[in-house]
């Protein structure tokens, strides 16, 4: 996994930011649970949400570096959950922002899934390092352009299609080529499902300046 001190140290040597999840264990528990607090008019049918933050150093750490703790305890329980995230992001950044950041890893994992499924993002199977390097520029080309497609020319509700879902609903439609004199014409079927569509995101790539 990432929690391990070579990769602080390697971001830490480089100057860059990091923000990774840290494993319960005894020691951090005991320090999270010291930390939270219980009111007088403790409302216990209520969810409840603490945050903390404080130096910690692991047996295995060469220095403290900043911890930050949520402490969530459901509606109706008495015990606190806790997680934990090691970062070396400055104290101006609150524990809660930090979890924020955190949070959206899985938004980041699912572009990575779709690069690798839609896009073959992950087709490392030659030899040479340098025709897999191509191989994954290429792909991430084809992904870049697909987004663009999507900001431009796609309804709000449309642009979190995957790649795969465009392939089936505007990509992969009946078509006849059509030539008459010098001019040639693709003609597509009028029994296309999505080809109202189809043509609302054709009609705004023709307009749009960007696609130009």
């Amino acid at each position: 996994g990432f929690a391990t001190p070579e990769v602080y140290e390697s971001c830490e040597e480089n100057e860059s930011q990091y923000v990774i999840r840290l494993k319960n264990n005894r020691r951090l528990s005991q320090l999270a649970e010291q930390s939270v607090l219980y009111g007088d008019n403790q409302k216990w049918e209520d969810r409840e949400v603490q945050y903390f933050s404080m130096p910690y150093q692991a047996q295995s750490w060469s220095k403290p570096r900043r911890v930050c703790i949520r402490s969530i305890r459901e509606a109706g329980e008495l015990l606190f959950q806790h997680a934990f995230i090691v970062t070396n992001l400055s104290d101006n950044v609150s524990p809660e922002v930090i979890f924020s950041l955190y949070g959206k890893r899985g938004t980041m994992e699912n572009f990575i899934k779709e690069a690798k499924g839609g896009f073959y993002f992950d087709k490392t199977d030659s030899p040479r390092f340098l025709e897999n390097h191509v191989r994954m520029m290429i792909s991430l080309l084809a992904y870049n352009l697909i987004n663009c497609l999507k900001t431009i020319g796609f309804d709000k509700k449309n642009q979190g299609m995957t790649i795969h879902s465009i392939r089936l609903t505007f990509l992969k439609v009946a078509g006849k080529l059509v030539q008459t004199g010098r001019r040639a014409y693709l003609k597509l079927s009028s029994y296309h499902v999505y080809q109202t569509e189809f043509y609302r995101v054709f009609e705004r790539l023709r307009r749009s300046s960007q696609w130009i």
